[in-house]
């Protein structure tokens, strides 16, 4: 098997490991007295949604809604699916979120509310708090993508900015809870996933403030004096651990990252290639991790420390991006760019990185392919490595060689998957 054929089947066995189709049956509640009602959010929502109706018990009443972004949704029955706009928001995903916090206000106490979540889900449930309209929101959303933010510090702002996020569906609720969740941060806290519909949050209005200054990010002052009057008065605050809300409620987590590169790496075993996990909650810049990982490439090539070839080097996590230039983008393609030039044409390695999802950053590719030979092909089409990846144009890079990675929606999300592979 070639290199490439390699890492592209790797990469199929992480998101296998991740297919809601395959994960959801098992972790299925058994239906109540009353009526079940399905919501969700988010890239896997779609075929969580088709898994719940193909597994659910016949007889038992079951009906929903759930979003997820364009392009993601798939044929179902008795659950609603609502294609909406991520990672900014738009008005589709509002009215997706009223129509479900309409819909949860009216179930009772034999009933249940089953919870779909995955990452992406907080900005497709885009119903803004008062006093912040949509527009607003979608302009902070827009700036705090392009600062260099973490995913969980983006997430406080989203949460409170949302009359759904940060725990208040459950608080709209009189059925028991149970939400079923695809992780898609490091650390798989439920109140971070999705933003935490139906979880409780321990931020407060006083951290968005902190991090809108923080991010210099800018605000109207009719929104500003929004957020202030909030962080004062504790108004529309997000529900706190230890609410009596949360006694009947139950956030499983049914995959994450680790499981995935778990996969992945039994993958590489059958094949005669020794894995070595690097870690499943790698963060940072997207250009210094892959500095760092070459590093560890190095150590293996040349002292077959600590492992000797052929050997995969796995990742998981998410990188940022602080974007300074005006490229078309995407972590992980910053990130192997990054690696290609730190590498240098190094002898018998090739990388991939993609994001679970199947697309990274604005485009529609999940990722790209390096090999040894990457940038001696860019200089023979006259192709500058540093002055694009300086722009954040890592996109044009891989585009132009023909080296990106598309999959198409894979409808699931457990972060992004990096590997090397030193033969």
């Amino acid at each position: 098997m070639n290199p490439r054929e390699l890492l592209l089947d790797s990469f199929h066995a992480a998101i296998g490991a991740a297919d809601p189709l395959k994960i959801v049956p098992s972790h299925l509640p058994e239906p109540p007295k009353g009526n079940t009602l399905v919501v969700g959010a988010g890239k896997a929502a779609a075929a969580m949604a088709r898994a719940v109706e193909e597994n659910w018990p016949a007889g038992n009443p079951l009906e929903g809604i759930v979003v997820t972004p364009y392009r993601h949704g798939l044929t179902t029955n008795s659950i609603m699916v609502i294609e909406a706009s991520h990672p900014v928001p738009d008005t589709q995903g509002e009215m997706a979120a009223r129509a479900m916090l309409e819909s949860v206000r009216l179930l009772g106490p034999d009933d249940l509310l089953l919870g779909l979540f995955s990452g992406g889900g907080s900005s497709l449930l885009s119903a803004p708090v008062p006093g912040v309209t949509l527009d607003e929101l979608k302009s902070i959303t827009r700036q705090l993508l392009r600062c260099g933010a973490a995913i969980q510090e983006i997430n406080i702002v989203r949460k409170h900015l949302s009359v759904v996020l940060g725990g208040r569906l459950t608080a709209a609720s009189r059925a028991p809870v149970q939400s079923l969740i695809i992780s898609d941060v490091t650390d798989n806290d439920p109140s971070s996933i999705a933003s935490g519909p139906c979880a409780p949050d321990a931020s407060t209005w006083r951290d968005v403030l902190a991090l809108i200054e923080r991010y210099a990010i800018t605000v109207s002052p009719h929104v500003l004096q929004t957020l202030q009057e909030n962080s004062r008065t504790g108004r529309n605050e997000t529900l706190k651990p230890g609410d009596p809300v949360f006694r009947n409620v139950k956030n499983r987590i049914i995959a994450t990252a680790r499981q995935s590169l778990t996969a992945a790496a039994q993958f590489f075993r059958m094949q005669g290639v020794t894995p070595l996990i690097l870690g499943d909650t790698v963060t940072g810049e997207a250009r210094e991790i892959a500095r760092m990982q070459a590093a560890i490439v190095r150590e293996v090539r040349h002292y077959s420390n600590p492992s000797k070839p052929p050997v995969a080097l796995i990742s998981g996590g998410e990188t940022t991006v602080t974007v300074k230039g005006s490229g078309k983008g995407g972590r992980n393609t910053e990130f192997l760019l990054s690696l290609a030039i730190a590498l240098n044409g190094l002898e018998e390695v090739y990388a991939l990185a993609c994001d679970t999802d199947g697309i990274d950053g604005s485009e529609t590719n999940a990722g790209a392919i390096i090999a040894p030979d990457t940038l001696h092909r860019a200089g023979q089409a006259g192709i500058d490595p540093i002055t694009l990846l300086d722009n954040n144009n890592a996109w044009a890079f891989f585009n132009l060689l023909g080296d990106l990675v598309v999959t198409g929606p894979t409808r699931t999300n457990v972060n992004d998957y990096r590997v090397i592979l030193i033969l």
